[in-house]
């Protein structure tokens, strides 16, 4: 599994410790065996790694995903969007000392670009809520 998912076995041994992955099976000699979506959860801790995300916050959408409902592709989809709300925060956030720095009318044009993409994702975000989702 440490080959397929290029990284070390001490990772492999850690993400189990932590319950991000978890074996299918163990052997007699108490060998762990992994499934191919334990590869594809290693791929998504590492691109969620990528993303400055803590080894807290990825086991929580780790748990999130693994508890989706059999509507998985929708489920995925609004997990994605969650995880892109938060990366915006964090983004935002890096911006604030930037952002208070600008003069009024620089603000102001920063502020008109963004508010007709940022009622854009509200609406869609209402909509959804409105579906019952």
């Amino acid at each position: 599994m440490a080959k397929a998912a290029n990284t070390s076995e001490r990772t492999i041994d850690y993400y189990t410790k932590l319950g991000l992955i978890s074996p299918e099976v163990r052997t007699e000699k108490n060998y762990r065996l992994y499934s191919h979506e334990t590869l594809a959860a290693l791929e998504r801790i590492s691109q969620l790694k990528q993303e400055k995300y803590s080894l807290d916050e990825i086991k929580s959408i780790m748990s999130k995903w693994s508890a989706a409902a059999p509507e998985a592709e929708v489920s995925d989809k609004l997990v994605e969007l969650e995880l892109h709300m938060q990366q915006l925060e964090r983004e935002v956030k890096a911006l604030e000392p930037v952002l208070s720095g600008l003069k009024p009318k620089q603000a102001k044009r920063a502020l008109a670009a963004l508010l007709p993409q940022g009622l854009a994702c509200m609406e869609a975000i209402k909509y959804l809520l409105s579906q019952n989702l």
